[in-house]
């Protein structure tokens, strides 16, 4: 055992450890000597040999030996006096990154080495899942993450919130889908008063045996968690049945989370239009921009009495804005560069969190965390899923998926579309458009194409065949029934002489230059040339658009992380 685990160990703070190596640029771990030395090293003639004598027990003395007077050896750059230098180590890098609600903080350590990690390790909480999600975390796949934030009380000072004796229902609901190419992240608000049915689901008991929870039909999504038993495994499972999306994996926080993060990063800057002072969550603010941390950033996720109709869409709304904050504060380089903070987040985080059992090593949220920084802050979207106030209620209180709004929202995120202008896809996207869109379009009684099913539902084919038949004018169309292999995307193939007949069939279907793909025609059974449509696992209906950036539905909420509002 090092200096550090006798004496006063308990009271040296382990970021108090790490030292800026001016070489570097980096903090590196330092332990403290077994003896105590002076904070600021100096010549190796300081000490007990200052005097000229050695002291080898005490009130003996023995004459120096004589020895070349030398030159005081300068010290190297960036070292301070003659303490060795400590090579660079990347495992003891810190980084984060954030995501979610409620607290969603995910810590990426390597803050202390092996021990520290395994320490940190320790205070996460798992729970077995099962089938409900992924068994691994895989680095090359988009990944979806269901960031849930309890209502279960924790911690002291969190009696005027929640349920009192509640086993912790599904309160703030994140979906996070985060794309294959790391280019950008969707938030998908699911509020709490929304009407699901709750599939049955299998959880595992603390004796290891399995017991399946019983299904409820037209009920709070919030029940999907806590009620008689139900884990994050049956929320997850009842956020596919609603959305057709699959968690991969859950994180989950409670109350107590929201007040030992924020405190963790010295408070996260908010912004309300108007003054707030509301009595029953004690949130007193001025008009304008604050800092709020612990009990008051607590309050502020909290209240749904201070901002809008005082409902949980308006709540969710301020939960948003709170979030793009969080994350830009996680993100600066005053939290990055400071290993107290980084400590402190690092207790903070993992004591917060509850995971599914296949990311509940520290290394996996390591590689979590690293695919998360990938993204860019404003190619984050938060939105909420599309509600419509539920029609079997007098009293309006609970809401229900807006059936014209919801299922196009759902499909963007199975299908990987981005919400926002991505960068580099649009400028691959104009490219594409300007060499195969500009140009003469033929007439669409003109245009021969053959019909594919490669991935749409079963009987898509036919439908956009009558389509295309009866609406758009395309006469000389055909079914061709399946094709040889599942795509992901619709694509239009075509040789270069039918170019003119493709830029009028992509303009009626909605299809992206990068859908449109120059080769070859086959030939029909009058033997003439035709192009050939392949419906992908992306085709949304007969007559429906293709195009995702036309497409894009309008949306209840909408905000990205880079973005600085005021509550309202």
């Amino acid at each position: 055992m090092d200096a550090q685990g006798r004496g006063r160990a308990d009271d040296v703070d382990p970021a108090d450890q790490w030292v800026l190596n001016p070489r570097t640029g980096e903090y590196e771990l330092r332990l403290s000597p077994s003896a105590p030395e002076s904070s600021v090293p100096g010549p190796r003639t300081a000490g007990p040999r200052a005097s000229g004598r050695r002291t080898t027990a005490p009130g003996r003395e023995v004459p120096p030996q004589r020895r070349r007077r030398a030159e005081p050896e300068a010290p190297a750059p960036g070292r301070r006096g003659r303490r060795p230098e400590k090579k660079k180590s990347r495992g003891k890098r810190a980084l984060l990154w954030t995501g979610g609600s409620m607290a969603f903080v995910v810590l990426v350590a390597g803050v202390g080495g092996y021990v520290y990690l395994k320490h940190l390790e320790g205070n996460v909480s798992t729970t077995d899942v099962g089938t409900a999600g992924s068994s691994s975390f895989k680095k090359d796949e988009a990944f979806n993450i269901l960031i849930i934030g309890t209502d279960k009380r924790t911690g002291e000072g969190n009696e005027g919130y929640g349920d009192k004796g509640s086993a912790g229902h599904a309160d703030t609901n994140i979906l996070l889908h985060v794309a294959k190419d790391r280019s950008n992240a969707t938030a998908l608000s699911i509020p709490r008063d929304l009407i699901v049915d709750i599939p049955d689901c299998e959880t595992t008991q603390e004796d290891g045996t399995k017991k399946v929870i019983p299904g409820s039909s037209g009920v709070r999504f919030n029940q999907s968690l806590g009620d008689l038993g139900r884990d994050a495994g049956c929320t997850m499972r009842t956020v596919a049945e609603t959305t057709g999306i699959k968690p991969d994996h859950f994180m989950m926080a409670d109350f107590n989370a929201v007040k030992t993060l924020t405190t963790a990063v010295d408070g996260v800057d908010v912004c309300v239009e108007k003054a707030v002072d509301d009595p029953k969550s004690h949130l007193q603010l001025p008009a304008g921009e604050s800092t709020v941390e612990g009990e008051q950033a607590l309050a502020f996720v909290r209240t749904r009495h201070a901002f809008g109709n005082e409902g949980d869409l308006d709540r969710i709304k301020v939960q948003q804005q709170f979030l793009g904050s969080l994350m830009r504060k996680m993100s600066s380089s005053d939290t990055l560069t400071s290993p107290t903070k980084l400590v402190k987040l690092a207790e903070a985080a993992t004591k917060a969190l509850t995971v599914d059992k296949a990311i509940g090593k520290v290394g996996t949220l390591k590689d979590i965390a690293l695919e998360l920084k990938k993204v860019p802050t404003k190619n984050i979207t938060f939105t909420t899923v599309p509600v419509l106030d539920n029609p079997a209620e007098k009293v309006k209180a609970t809401v229900v998926v807006n059936e014209a709004k919801g299922p196009q929202v759902f499909d963007m995120i199975k299908n990987d579309i981005s919400f926002t202008e991505v960068e580099q896809k649009k400028k691959k996207e104009k490219a594409a458009v300007a060499a195969r869109l500009k140009g003469e379009k033929s007439e669409p009684g003109e245009v021969r194409v053959r019909v594919m099913n490669g991935g749409a539902p079963a009987g898509s084919a036919q439908q956009e065949l009558a389509y295309l038949q009866t609406q758009a004018g395309v006469s000389k169309s055909e079914n061709a029934g399946n094709a040889p292999a599942e795509v992901a995307k619709t694509t239009l193939e075509y040789a270069p002489d039918q170019a003119d007949q493709a830029r009028a069939l992509a303009e009626i279907l909605g299809l992206s230059g990068a859908a449109m793909k120059p080769g070859e025609s086959v030939t029909n059974a009058q033997g003439l040339p035709t192009m050939t449509l392949t419906l992908g696992k992306d085709f949304k209906g007969a007559g429906v658009k293709l195009d995702g950036s036309v497409k894009k539905p309008d949306l209840d909420t909408e905000s990205t992380a880079d973005q600085k509002l005021c509550a309202s």
